[in-house]
């Protein structure tokens, strides 16, 4: 039997009745097949949706791009694998999270750090807590999070990396400048997007490599849950 490599396309399709089925129609007809459909967000310009899509081995990215952009109008964002757990990717996620803060909410602040990455798709969760102009420390991490600083001796760690953007007020997208960031952050197209959680110093931090960048939909969700993890952590203190 094949092992079918598992890759998240992101695409937006014209507000034109029919396009998703034309875009599943040149998928299949590459040997390519779709095991679920996100929607993300929907703009003026139309949708934008997550599609898990499944390659055969030896399957070329530029096979599935080349079929999608064959049905005009639709863009394609970007095409990355993607670690499935069977799942595939839904918006169940976000109450899967919202449950697991509720059962554990003296830990909220880690468990949304911890489960993040399956929820937004990116590879990696920070939780940094700014203490000082030149101090920011690392409170937690999720499974894969790169090192920012310190010596690699556990949490909390101590960033070294000048970080203008915080304290931060809002949930937003974090550019490429905003930050003496690691040059290979840059050389694998690092997106981030970072929200706080409960006040301006404690604040999580999403990476995805590769992209695509995070939307405005992406954003309020991340804001609404890190404010469900701060609300819980606040109820269950004495």
């Amino acid at each position: 039997m094949l092992n079918y490599m598992s890759h998240l396309l992101r695409v937006v399709l014209p507000d034109r009745p029919g396009t998703l089925g034309a875009v599943a129609t040149a998928l299949g007809a590459a040997g390519i097949d779709i095991t679920s459909v996100t929607v993300v967000e929907r703009t003026p310009a139309g949708a934008v949706d997550d599609l898990l899509v499944m390659l055969p081995p030896g399957g070329l990215a530029d096979r599935a791009i080349s079929a999608v952009q064959s049905v005009p109008g639709v863009v394609v964002e970007s095409l990355r694998p993607f670690l499935a757990d069977g799942g595939g990717v839904t918006s169940d996620l976000d109450l899967d999270l919202v449950d697991a803060l509720t059962e554990r909410p003296l830990d909220a602040a880690a468990t949304l750090t911890e489960l993040a990455p399956a929820v937004f798709n990116p590879d990696w969760a920070v939780l940094l807590e700014h203490v000082g102009a030149h101090d920011v420390r690392v409170r937690e991490t999720s499974v894969g999070a790169p090192t920012l600083g310190g010596d690699d001796l556990g949490v909390p760690e101590r960033v070294r990396l000048p970080l203008p953007w915080l304290p931060l007020d809002r949930a937003r997208r974090i550019g490429p400048d905003e930050g003496t960031f690691p040059p290979r952050w840059k050389a694998v197209s690092m997106e981030l997007a970072a929200a706080p959680v409960g006040g301006d110093r404690l604040v999580v931090l999403i990476g995805r490599p590769g992209g695509p960048a995070f939307r405005a939909s992406e954003l309020e969700r991340l804001a609404h849950l890190a404010g469900i993890a701060a609300s819980l952590s606040r109820t269950d203190h004495p």
